[in-house]
C-alpha cells in the first residue's frame, strides 16, 4: 500500500511553475495574460527544429486563481488553490518510522496486498492471521523418543502389514482449530496418528466470550455409533479392516439466531472397534462451547490443495508436524493406505477466518482420508 507526496506550486517562487518542467527566466511576470500564457514576442529568438519549421514554447501557470492577471496577485492565491507539479510514491510505513508496533502494520499491509480480503471482512481476517501450530508437539530428537504405546491395529489383507492406531486424545483447550491431518509415526512408521492445527493466540474478538475466566461448561466428545454399520466401508477387502465414514457434528450447533453459543472443535481422537478381522477405524471430536456467537455459513471441504497448504505452512506455521515426519514414510508400504494431506484453511481461503466445526473419515481409492467441515461465525 503506497501513499504519495505532492509537490505543490509554492508562494516563495518569483516565477510561474512550468507545465513541462521548463523554467521561465523573466523579470516581468506581468507579461502573462489571464490564462497564464507566456506569449512569444515577435522579436524573440525561436527554436528551430530542422530549419523547415518553427517551434513555439508555451508556458502555463499551475495552481492559484487564473483570473488574476498580475503575477504577484496570482502568487497569493496559490496557497488556497494549489496544484500538483510532481508526485513521489512511498510505502505508508515510512511515515511511522520509530513508532512502536510498526511491524504489525507492515504485516497487515502485506497480508492485505497478498490476499485482498473484502473490506467488510478485513477486521476478522487480520485478527485471525496469527501463527498456527500443530498439536501434539512431536519429539524432534530421535534419541529421546518416548516408548511406543500398545495400540490396536488394522490389517488390509491376509499377509499385509499391520497398521497400528494411536488412541491418544489430542486437545488444544481454548484455541480455535483451523486444520487437521493424519500421519504415520513410530520407528517403523506404522502407527496412525491425528494432528490438529490451531491458532497460538486467541483473536481479540473472541476474548470477551472465550477468555479463561469465562464459564463455558465442560467440553464434550462426539463420535459415531458402534452399532451403525451403514457407515462402515472397507479399505481394501470386505473381510478385513473397515472405516466408519459417519460425519461427526455437534447436534447443538446450527445456523440460526440463537446467541446461546455455538460448538467448535477443540480436540480429536482415533479409535478401533474390535470385530475380529473386520476391525473398524473411527474418529471422535471434542467440542467446546463458544458463547455469544452464531454460525453464518458452513461447508465441507473435500478437495484439499496440498501444494497451497505446504506454501502457507512454510510461511506461517510453527512446530509444523509435517516438517518432522521421518523419511521412513517414503517407500513405506502402509503409506499407500493413508492420505496424509493437510486439511486446513487460512488466509488464502476467503474470507480468511474459517474454524473447524465437524469432520469425518472416509475411503477414497483404497486410502483412508480425512475430511473437515468449516464454518464462519457471527461474532
Amino acid at each position: 500500500m503506497l501513499v504519495f507526496c505532492l509537490l505543490m506550486s509554492s508562494l516563495s517562487t518569483n516565477f510561474p511553475i512550468p507545465f513541462l518542467n521548463l523554467i521561465v527566466q523573466s523579470s516581468d511576470p506581468s507579461i502573462f495574460n489571464s490564462q497564464g500564457i507566456f506569449p512569444q514576442p515577435s522579436n524573440a529568438p525561436y527554436i528551430a527544429g530542422n530549419g523547415k519549421e518553427d517551434v513555439t514554447v508555451i508556458f502555463r501557470r499551475r495552481g492559484g486563481d487564473d483570473l488574476e492577471q498580475s503575477h504577484s496577485q496570482w502568487a497569493k492565491t496559490v496557497r488556497s488553490s494549489p496544484d500538483v507539479i510532481e508526485m513521489s510514491f512511498y510505502p505508508i510505513t515510512l511515515l511511522i518510522e520509530g513508532i512502536k508496533g510498526k511491524e504489525h502494520l507492515e504485516r497487515a499491509v502485506s497480508l492485505y496486498l497478498e490476499y485482498k480480503p473484502q473490506i467488510e471482512e478485513l477486521r476478522y481476517f487480520l485478527e485471525f492471521q496469527v501463527p498456527r501450530v500443530w498439536a501434539p508437539v512431536q519429539d524432534r530428537f530421535p534419541g529421546q523418543q518416548r516408548k511406543e504405546p500398545v495400540c490396536p491395529h488394522l490389517q488390509f489383507s491376509m499377509m499385509g502389514q499391520k497398521l497400528y492406531v494411536s488412541q491418544e486424545q489430542v486437545s488444544v483447550g481454548r484455541k480455535p482449530v483451523t486444520g487437521m491431518r493424519l500421519t504415520l509415526e513410530g520407528s517403523k512408521s506404522n502407527r496412525l496418528c491425528i494432528y490438529l492445527q490451531h491458532l497460538t493466540n486467541l483473536p481479540k474478538i473472541l476474548l470477551p466470550c472465550w477468555d479463561t475466566h469465562v464459564a463455558i461448561g465442560a467440553p464434550k466428545w462426539q463420535g459415531p455409533e458402534e452399532q451403525d454399520s451403514r457407515w462402515f466401508e472397507p479399505v481394501k477387502w470386505k473381510n478385513f479392516s473397515h472405516v466408519s465414514t459417519a460425519p461427526i457434528e455437534c447436534p447443538e450447533t446450527f445456523i440460526g439466531d440463537d446467541h446461546s453459543g455455538v460448538y467448535i472443535v477443540t480436540g480429536a481422537q482415533l479409535g478401533v472397534w474390535d470385530f475380529g478381522s473386520r476391525n473398524v477405524l473411527y474418529m471422535k471430536l471434542l467440542y467446546s462451547r463458544l458463547p455469544g456467537c452464531t454460525i453464518r455459513r458452513s461447508l465441507w471441504d473435500h478437495t484439499p490443495n496440498d501444494k497451497l497448504n505446504k506454501k502457507v505452512n512454510c510461511e506461517n506455521n510453527i512446530g509444523d508436524a509435517s516438517s518432522v515426519i521421518g523419511e521412513n514414510i517414503i517407500g513405506n508400504k502402509l503409506a499407500k493406505f493413508v492420505d496424509m494431506t493437510e486439511m486446513s484453511k487460512g488466509p488464502q481461503d476467503p474470507p480468511g477466518h474459517w474454524l473447524v466445526t465437524g469432520g469425518k473419515l472416509g475411503v477414497e481409492k483404497g486410502r483412508i482420508v480425512l475430511r473437515l467441515k468449516y464454518s464462519l461465525l457471527n461474532y
